[in-house]
């Protein structure tokens, strides 16, 4: 009886830790899909709790387990009060500053009624259009309702919006089936083809994927993935990133060849390519969506090898490069390229010359999340990266700009990088 006694205080014990860590973490991207129902069923969790610890708790025991309980629950309120307070503050912005900072960030969402006031007021860069905003639609729906957003800029004599999405083919084709279906990319190199007709094969693919984007309204596409294939098989908690299904080859050189082709190709519909994910996911093993990364690739390995198809394509045309979110600590030890200073400035901008559009990964990923949404929405400003992706948990990007807000607010930003970003780069993609 002593030991069934120590089993269920111990689960007790156990069960009031995981209600603390979640009310400290109230809102987290993986936890989205119940964010409806998250803080009544948080709240009604820890009344039970708070009821068992009164019953059965004895001694030392009672005093400190309710005290645990209710500061969880007063956590939860105070996360929950904080969420409605930047929600609020962000929508009453207005004015120069804040269409200043809104520029920066291109957001996702779940229906369009929730951005016309932020796409009106300029207090968002742009959008990003993704499967949960065709599903059970037509393509007519969805290009009246980017147009809409559009004439709502027009309206109000602002710049119109970068509209995105993730078309890479294969695997990773978002607005299917409103865009037709193409196979991934490397599929193009089973046919055994000379250099020239491998070219011509690629611009094809992207000129037709190019126009199907186009009439629906979409200017900017985050692909090709020019991340070297391994040859091995994803790791067991590799469950969303997966770059050997969706890269284009093993060798730099081809893969350059291909995504160069694709990129132009696209360009010739109006719409422009983002090759991804700097600074290269061949040597990383872990999953970003959901946990932080390192990539010990030497630099010099990379800089002779897995950055070629980055620095090729560049020269040749005005694709955009998104920055992943792994530590490379042999040029940062403390921060994920994505709002590493040191990387973007010394290294793209710096020693590449790179005067193109820098775009987050999306900042709900965990590997970016983890650091902190403020911090990395503040470095990513400062590091001068042109636009910060929030997609998957959109309702974050509230947060975010509440942070770039009050960051601007006490000197935090350097204020003249964003202006050069939002004078030469920006306007170019929309």
């Amino acid at each position: 009886m002593k030991l069934l006694r120590v089993a269920f205080g111990a689960l007790g014990w156990l069960a009031l830790a995981t209600l603390w860590f979640w009310a400290w973490h109230l809102k987290d991207p993986h936890l989205r899909f119940m964010r409806a129902w998250e803080l009544p069923l948080l709240l009604g969790a820890l009344t039970i709790g708070i009821a068992l610890i009164w019953r059965w708790a004895r001694g030392w025991l009672r005093p400190v387990a309710l005290g645990l309980a209710f500061a969880a629950v007063l956590t939860a309120l105070c996360n929950e009060a904080a969420s409605v307070q930047h929600r609020a503050e962000v929508n009453a912005a207005s004015g120069p500053m804040a269409q200043a900072l809104g520029a920066h960030f291109i957001v996702g969402y779940d229906d369009a009624k929730n951005l016309r006031e932020l796409a009106r007021k300029g207090l968002i860069g742009g959008i990003f259009v993704t499967g949960r905003n065709v599903q059970g639609r037509t393509a007519t729906e969805l290009r009246e309702e980017i147009a809409g957003l559009q004439a709502l800029r027009r309206e109000a004599g602002l710049p119109l919006l970068i509209v995105a999405t993730d078309q890479e083919g294969g695997a990773v084709s978002r607005l299917s089936p409103l865009v037709e279906r193409q196979p991934a990319l490397a599929t193009l190199l089973e046919a055994d083809v000379p250099d020239e007709d491998l070219a011509q094969r690629a611009h094809a693919y992207g000129a037709q994927q190019g126009r199907a984007l186009a009439a629906l309204g979409i200017t900017l596409n985050f692909s090709p993935v020019v991340d070297l294939r391994t040859g091995r098989a994803p790791g067991r908690w590799d469950l969303h990133t997966r770059i050997d299904e969706r890269a284009i080859s093993a060798d730099p050189e081809l893969t350059a060849q291909v995504a160069l082709a694709y990129e132009r190709g696209l360009e010739s519909a109006g719409v422009r390519g983002t090759r991804k994910h700097f600074p290269g996911l061949a040597g990383v093993t872990e999953d970003t969506h959901h946990f932080s990364a390192r990539l010990r690739t030497p630099v010099f390995r990379l800089a002779t090898h897995d950055w070629k198809p980055f620095q090729e394509v560049s020269k040749q045309s005005d694709a955009a490069i998104m920055l992943g979110h792994v530590i490379l600590a042999e040029l940062d030890a403390e921060s994920p390229t994505s709002f590493s200073r040191k990387i973007v400035q010394q290294v793209i901008r710096g020693e590449w010359g790179y005067q193109g559009l820098l775009v987050t990964d999306d900042l709900t990923m965990g590997a970016a999340y983890n650091h902190g949404l403020c911090n990395a929405t503040v470095r990513s400003l400062n590091a001068g990266v042109d636009l910060l992706l929030i997609a998957f948990d959109h309702d974050k990007y509230f947060d975010a700009m509440h942070c770039a807000q009050q960051a601007a607010g006490r000197g935090a930003l350097d204020l003249p990088m964003l202006e050069r970003s939002s004078a030469r780069r920006l306007q170019s993609f929309r």
